[in-house]
């Protein structure tokens, strides 16, 4: 299955206006937002479990990065609240469940093999660092040989610098406005813009968007 699998195009994606797509297991729903392969794939979805549901024990071989939206999830390793980060790395093994429901943004065989670290950062709970320009506040989630994934913050009325982006960004919109020169993005908008994009980045309403820069392909 090949959907905004390539990484030299703009995409921008209304989850809402996708449908729910049944996983492998009863009770787990996918919207995908982009995808290069089968079953086992380089993927990035939102991911909604119901009630009960749970996933069998499986590997992550190139990786998993989780970002709780709504709900609780939970596995053999720990309780993650909405607003929880998680980076499994390489090799990585669970048994993902949720005994409420949750909603998760999810991406798959990403990360570089080397990166072995897990990460799990409750935002709620850890604490904001001032960004490069007045009204930006930054929440670091992971970082590794150039590729960065961060929580944004932007009071209203912020506006950021032209810059590029080496080796790529991805955007997904939490809450409030993030604008550019090329449109308006609401809550729920995923953006993707290649390696070496440009863009002058703004909000005049405020918001907090999900940032991963770094991680696509340079060519």
């Amino acid at each position: 299955m090949i959907i905004n699998a390539d990484h030299n195009l703009v995409a921008r994606v209304d989850p809402a206006a996708l449908p729910w797509l049944p996983s492998p297991l009863p009770g787990v729903e996918r919207r995908l937002l982009e995808r290069n392969g089968a079953e086992q794939a380089r993927a990035t979805s939102i991911v909604r479990y119901q009630a009960g549901a749970r996933f069998d024990a499986h590997n992550h071989p190139q990786g998993e990065e989780i970002f709780v939206l709504e709900g609780t999830l939970e596995d053999e390793h720990g309780v993650y609240p909405a607003g929880t980060y998680i980076k499994n790395p390489p090799g990585s093994r669970h048994s993902p469940f949720t005994h409420s429901g949750c909603t998760l943004f999810v991406k798959l065989r990403y990360m570089q093999a080397d990166d072995m670290q897990q990460v799990v950062v409750r935002t709620h709970e850890a604490a904001w660092l001032p960004g490069l320009v007045e009204g930006l506040s930054v929440l670091p989630l992971s970082e590794f040989k150039g590729e960065h994934t961060a929580l944004v913050r932007w009071q209203p009325g912020t506006r950021f610098q032209p810059h590029r982006h080496y080796g790529g960004e991805e955007i997904l919109v939490l809450d409030g406005m993030f604008q550019d020169e090329h449109g308006d993005y609401g809550q729920g908008i995923w953006l993707r813009s290649p390696h070496l994009s440009t863009h002058q980045p703004f909000s005049e309403s405020g918001c907090t968007i999900l940032v991963k820069v770094g991680h696509l392909d340079i060519s």
